[in-house]
């Protein structure tokens, strides 16, 4: 007999070593009726803080149960972590992947176990397998992006490097959505991965401005990213101009007081927010869009007051 998802309890086990917090609705296998979820986190970044953030708050405002893990960026550590959820016998699993690749191993378990996976970001080819998803449009995220580039280059010809994050899942949509819109004037010269960290995009900064000194502009992956390139710049006395991702209160200053050209808004909050609520409606079976998008807008100097609240007013840490 199939169990509705609101009769499927998860269990309160829990093995030595799993890397898991329970939320939410306190710890304990809950006897009301609430639904169990698992959420799986693919990074450190802001951007997963505050993802992580606002899935707990609407699980704790659901009256949902949560247990949450974090994949540091390791495609085997996601899947791991993917099989102690559902060693936890949750109700629905969302998940934050690494890496697109690792989504079929992902899928695969979780359906052999009758848990269905709902993606947050990104979406499969064929979403026959998973729930649902909430995805941000990363290609046109890019292409905003490199749609600003091109205006300000205005037809003459330029040098523009770009700061990769990891390889695999978010960062590749982003970067190629930015090289393939760009006009024909605008080269660009250097591509190198930063990891999604700061420091390692000083790095990759120093070592692209010593490369190509007539670098004119710099797409970053991410903003905190970002700001590490901006040292690197700022130390070489170079004018880059940078476009970034994200619209966090700090990126958003930057593009206000001129050190960021622009960076395109894609609030982490309400990402976290629809994937949990559509999570509990589709278990549910109420009617809501399987395949659901978090509103882009491009934030510059002439409209950053426009710009949406990127992340809870207290941000968690995982």
């Amino acid at each position: 007999m199939t169990l509705s998802a609101r009769s499927r309890r998860a269990t309160a086990a829990s093995a030595a070593g799993l890397a898991l917090v329970l939320s939410g609705c306190g710890a304990g296998a809950s006897d009301d009726g609430s639904v169990s979820l698992g959420f799986v986190n693919g990074g450190d970044t802001e951007f997963h803080t505050c993802l992580q953030a606002s899935v707990e708050d609407t699980a704790e405002a659901e009256d949902a149960e949560l247990y949450t893990a974090n994949s540091h960026q390791n495609p085997g550590t996601e899947l791991s972590n993917i099989e102690d959820m559902i060693s936890r016998d949750v109700d629905a699993l969302i998940v934050q992947t690494v890496n697109v690749d690792a989504l079929k191993g992902d899928i695969a378990k979780a359906k052999s176990a009758n848990i269905p996976i709902f993606l947050t970001s990104v979406v499969t080819d064929d979403p026959t397998d998973i729930l649902g998803a909430v995805v941000v449009d990363l290609k046109q995220v890019g292409e905003l992006d490199a749609g600003w580039v091109g205006k300000d280059a205005a037809g003459k010809p330029a040098e523009a490097g770009v700061i990769a994050g990891a390889p695999g899942a978010a960062s590749d949509l982003l970067v190629n959505g930015f090289t393939k819109a760009l006009p024909g004037n605008v080269e660009v010269v250097a591509n190198q991965p930063g990891m999604f960290n700061a420091a390692k995009a000083q790095d990759v900064a120093e070592n692209m401005i010593q490369a190509h000194p007539d670098l004119a502009y710099a797409f970053v992956a991410n903003e905190e990213m970002a700001f590490g390139a901006l040292k690197a710049f700022q130390a070489a006395e170079a004018d880059v101009k940078i476009v970034t991702v994200n619209g966090t209160d700090r990126g958003v200053a930057a593009v206000k007081d001129g050190r960021f050209a622009a960076t395109v808004a894609n609030s982490a909050m309400t990402t976290g927010r629809i994937a949990l609520t559509n999570t509990l409606a589709l278990l549910d079976k109420k009617k809501t869009d399987k395949i659901a998008s978090t509103p882009i807008s491009l934030i510059t100097a002439d409209n950053v007051s426009s710009a949406p609240q990127y992340c809870s007013a207290e941000e968690k840490k995982s």
